[in-house]
């Protein structure tokens, strides 16, 4: 008999606003600001949603580039990790762009080109996974 798979939960989202789409979100103990920007009738009170996703992918990268390099002994220096999406719907692509400040040889750079590509939000993102939704109301309706 296999263990059963965990589950984790990563965000709860509530709306906390009475007009426009600001929304916090709570993971853990941290608590975030999703928006949308004035433009389409948000406030901008903080990131879009698209906007967390490709920031989830900066984060990730460095992150795992720092944490290699720290395994390997390698100074990376200051890490600039800039994470771009161009077009829209299904035309949607992704630029990242990773400077490293540290003193470092081709042959690091290539394996740290490589580890970037593996990271775990590359690989949700570029794999994708099944979404199951379930939509609950929680209203009661009256009949006339």
């Amino acid at each position: 008999m296999s263990a059963p798979a965990s589950r984790t939960t990563a965000a709860v989202v509530t709306l906390e606003s009475t007009h426009g789409y600001q929304h916090l979100i709570r993971s853990g103990t941290h608590t975030l600001v999703v928006d949308e920007p004035a433009a389409r009738g948000g406030q901008d009170a903080g990131p879009n949603p698209t906007a967390l996703v490709l920031a989830s992918l900066a984060g990730c990268t460095a992150i795992t580039l720092q944490m290699y390099a720290a395994r390997k002994g390698w100074r990376l220096g200051n890490i600039h990790v800039r994470v771009e999406a161009d077009g829209d719907g299904d035309n949607l692509r992704v630029v990242r762009r990773v400077v490293l400040e540290g003193p470092l040889g081709p042959d690091q750079l290539s394996r740290l080109a490589e580890i970037a590509e593996r990271t775990p939000v590359t690989r949700l993102l570029r794999n994708g996974l099944p979404i199951a939704t379930h939509i609950e109301g929680t209203a009661t309706s009256t009949s006339s």
